[in-house]
Parts: C-alpha cells; sequence; structure tokens
C-alpha cells in the first residue's frame, strides 16, 4: 500500500514539473515589443535621369602638319624651336641664298639678251610686239619689195626683146628668193618671241626658288620639334620641323557597337580632361561612317575650345555623351544604400516596421544613385541606411521627396 502510494505521488510531481517548463518555455517565447525610431523617411520616386554613354580618349590637335623644304640647300638661320607659337607665314627656317640669288641674275640677262634680240626696249611688253615690224624682218620685206620692183623692170624688157628668157628667168628665181627670206624671218622673230615667254618663265621660277629658301610656317601653330640646325644641308622635300594647331582641340573616342545607332552628330558631352579640375561641354562634330572592325567600335569627335592654350594635345580624357535626355528612372540619395560584405541592401518600411531589402543599383551621379532592381515607386525607404536596424518608425514623420526631378549628371 504504501509503495504504490509514492509511485503515484511520484508520477503527480513529474507531472506537475513539465507542466511547470512549458508554461515558463511559452512566457519566454511572448515577442518583445519593437523599438520606436525616430528616423527620416523618403518616397521611392521616378526622377530625371538622362541616359549616357561613357568613352574614354585623347585630345588631339586641330591640326598637325610636317613642314619640308621645297628647294636643296643648306641652313643658314632656324627661326622657331619647340614651344614657341608662330603665326601664319612668319619664317620657319631660312636657307643660304646666295645660289639662288646668282640663278635669278642669270635668268634676269638671258631674259634681257632675248627681248634685245628683237628691239624690244626695257619695259616694253612682249605681247604688243608685232613680228612684221621687226628689224630684221624689215630688212627682208625691203630686199624682196627691191626684187619685185627689178622683176617688173626685166618683164617689160623681156615684151621688147632687150633681154633674153633666161635672164628673165634668173630675176624671177631672185624675187622667190627675197620672197622665202622674208617669211623665215617672220618665223625667226615669233620663234624668238616664243623665247622671250620662255624666259620670262625661268626667270620667274628662279624667283620662286628665291622666295622658297625661305622655309615659312602654313598655319598658326607652335613648334612641336625642329628636326634641322644651322649647316644641315636639306633635301627637296626633306622636313624640317612639325606644327600643331591647338586651338581648338579635338577630343577623340570610341563607344561600343551596342551604343553606336544613338550617336549622333550635335549631341552635347561633358568632357573631364585629366589634370584639370572643371569639365569641358562640347558637341559631337564628327561620327566614323564605319565601326573598327578589330574592336567593334565607333570612333566620334568632339571639338573644344582652347583658346587659353591650357589644355595640351594629348591629356587623356573621358567624356558622358546625353543620347536621351528625357529618359527617367528610380534614383535615392547615396546615404539610403548601405554596402557591407558584396551585398548592398536599403531599409525598408512595410506597415511602419523596417526591414532589409536587397537591391541592385545601377549608375552614380554626384549624391544620387540609381535603383535598378530591388524597389519601386512609391516604397518607403529611410534616408540614411547607417541609423537602419528593426523597428518600428515613428508615424508623426511625413515621407518626402528623395531628390529633385533634375538630378545632374557629374562629370567623369
Amino acid at each position: 500500500m504504501t509503495a504504490r502510494y509514492l509511485l503515484w505521488m511520484l508520477l503527480i510531481a513529474t507531472a506537475s514539473c513539465g507542466c511547470n517548463s512549458r508554461n515558463e518555455a511559452k512566457v519566454e517565447a511572448k515577442p518583445k515589443s519593437l523599438e520606436t525610431l525616430d528616423v527620416e523617411v523618403i518616397e521611392v520616386e521616378l526622377s530625371s535621369w538622362p541616359q549616357v554613354v561613357r568613352s574614354q580618349g585623347s585630345l588631339y590637335a586641330d591640326e598637325q602638319t610636317v613642314v619640308g623644304a621645297k628647294v636643296a640647300g643648306r641652313v643658314a638661320q632656324v627661326h622657331g624651336d619647340v614651344g614657341d607659337l608662330l603665326k601664319f607665314n612668319d619664317p620657319l627656317v631660312t636657307l643660304d641664298q646666295e645660289d639662288f640669288l646668282l640663278q635669278v641674275e642669270q635668268a634676269e640677262a638671258q631674259l634681257l639678251q632675248a627681248r634685245s634680240s628683237v628691239g624690244l626696249l626695257e619695259g616694253d611688253p612682249v605681247e604688243k610686239l608685232d613680228p612684221t615690224n621687226a628689224p630684221p624682218v624689215r630688212q627682208e620685206r625691203a630686199l624682196w619689195q627691191e626684187s619685185q620692183s627689178s622683176l617688173e623692170r626685166i618683164a617689160s624688157l623681156r615684151d621688147q626683146n632687150a633681154i633674153s628668157q633666161g635672164e628673165y628667168d634668173v630675176a624671177a628665181a631672185e624675187e622667190r628668193v627675197a620672197e622665202a627670206r622674208y617669211a623665215s624671218a617672220v618665223n625667226g622673230v615669233r620663234e624668238k618671241i616664243a623665247l622671250i615667254q620662255v624666259r620670262q618663265v625661268e626667270l620667274a621660277v628662279a624667283r620662286e626658288r628665291l622666295k622658297d629658301a625661305i622655309i615659312r610656317v602654313p598655319m598658326d601653330g607652335f613648334v612641336l620639334n625642329r628636326l634641322v640646325a644651322p649647316g644641315t644641308f636639306v633635301a627637296v622635300g626633306q622636313p624640317v620641323a612639325t606644327i600643331v594647331r591647338t586651338n581648338p582641340l579635338r577630343f577623340r573616342g570610341k563607344i561600343p557597337e551596342r551604343y553606336s545607332q544613338s550617336i549622333a552628330v550635335g549631341q552635347s558631352l561633358s568632357v573631364k580632361i585629366e589634370s584639370v579640375t572643371e569639365p569641358r561641354d562640347a558637341t559631337i562634330t564628327r561620327v566614323s561612317p564605319a565601326l573598327d572592325q578589330q574592336s567593334r567600335a565607333l570612333t566620334f569627335e568632339a571639338l573644344i575650345e582652347n583658346e587659353n592654350q591650357v589644355l595640351r594635345a594629348g591629356l587623356f580624357a573621358q567624356a558622358e555623351v546625353v543620347t536621351d535626355p528625357d529618359a527617367v528612372a528610380l534614383v535615392v540619395p547615396e546615404s539610403a544604400i548601405s554596402e557591407f560584405a558584396g551585398a548592398t541592401k536599403a531599409w525598408k518600411v512595410v506597415d511602419v516596421v523596417t526591414q532589409e531589402q536587397e537591391v541592385r543599383i545601377g549608375e552614380r551621379r554626384g549624391n544620387a544613385v540609381q535603383v535598378v532592381q530591388g524597389l519601386s515607386a512609391g516604397d518607403l525607404i529611410l534616408r540614411d541606411a547607417e541609423q537602419g536596424r528593426v523597428g518600428k518608425v515613428n508615424s508623426a514623420i511625413a515621407p518626402q521627396a528623395s531628390l529633385p526631378s533634375d538630378a545632374p549628371i557629374a562629370a567623369m
């Protein structure tokens, strides 16, 4: 009886302990009350986010030319060195002119000789010279007229049977010879007139060679390098210096094939130049008609003003081309996004309770971030993700617009 009583008491005690344990577990499982967060909440909205294409490239001189010698000669003087600014037609290199001066004097003497042979005085234009009035022609014409008169007299004597037929034939032959000499004299004068024209051209060539002995700058620009020094003998066509024009400069960049149809002449772009603080605004002026077959990229150019010569050719630059100025996107402040251990998140407010929301972001422009995935227009998020934690948002705080609609495009 006693043993059975003890067994029942043990079972009742064990059951009582189990119930108490379960009751205590239920008490501990009750959720704690959420912390009230005094944070700023903003509403995700579509904002102006112009579509841009980024490109890398370099600045090139507007024009670059290698200046060569038109005549051969020895360098007497170099007028420009590296970095010198020269104006159009300024002397760049002067060759020894002694030989060219002698050639001019020789051509002048030969022309004077040719003009004197036909009786042209200094200053008389050769175009007004009548070949029939030249002294040699007048002489032959006089002899021909004399033979004609003699032939007429002999013909009259022959009619009177005063002379024989043989004497008449001799006079007639002399008259024909005189006529031929007259025609030859006229042709000779015409030949000398043509020779005068040849001598005039030779003189012009000699003077041009003398002028070419001074090699001049073909455009306004800087001397990029010089290739000769006094005493150097240069051949025809040999380079003497390189001239570059750096106002304006050409930005030349490339864009991938997938954006090739969105680039056109007249589109605006912002160029960020290495070592220059402020970006430069420019406009596309040229677009290549074909893609590069190796890189599958399209080349384009834009002109950048450089009147004060601050920029230099060869500088590296990055550009943003605005292809769709009316595009929109979900944009939030950079402070609303947290990044840790490769995860990008925002704190989203659902039924006044905050919770973490993983997002995927796109471009960053200034303090604005484009949200590609994870949020929708109208969602509420915390403005400052660093204050984010699970809690209940103070309902007294009203949602605010995240960004103005005209969020700027930051230069690269």
